[in-house]
């Protein structure tokens, strides 16, 4: 089965809980009683958050957490990749891969399609949408045949 990791679903429901009131500042404790969350688990996520630059932190009376950057600029897959790391259907599906059987294997080329088109479609969907309450329109199909990639061009 193909999932996110617990950690990565409550950065989502944290990130959504911050967009709905980009107007102030959030403390970790009162963020944990909203999504009602472990206050340990929360606080993780804010720091993994912040170093992903999403979150920025601030100290002190007026202090808490708040967007790095407006709602409708951040991905699903930023917030995925903040937890999880870069998105990719297999190892040699993103930049950094490394596999054995890349010259001989004969799917990588379409793996790498697969995982450009699931980036594609996170790119697409933005934190002010996971944060609406309506549901998200999602595009009926993927034109992954269309996706160019550099080996295409070689």
């Amino acid at each position: 089965m193909l999932k996110l990791s617990r950690l990565t679903d409550y950065a989502a429901v944290v990130m959504a809980q911050i967009a709905r009131h980009p107007e102030r500042s959030h403390a970790a404790a009162d963020l944990a009683e909203a999504v009602q969350l472990p206050h340990p688990t929360v606080s993780k996520t804010l720091k993994m958050l912040v170093r992903a630059g999403l979150l920025e932190s601030r100290r002190g009376a007026q202090g808490g957490y708040s967007l790095a950057r407006p709602a409708s600029r951040i991905t699903a897959r930023d917030i995925i990749t903040a937890i999880e790391g870069p998105v990719a259907m297999t190892e040699c599906s993103h930049v950094d891969g490394d596999c054995d059987l890349l010259a001989t294997c004969g799917v990588s080329d379409n793996w790498q399609r697969v995982s450009l088109a699931v980036r594609t479609l996170l790119d697409s969907v933005t934190l002010a949408h996971l944060a609406d309450t309506s549901p998200i329109k999602l595009p009926v199909q993927l034109p992954i045949q269309s996706i160019s990639l550099a080996a295409d061009s070689a």
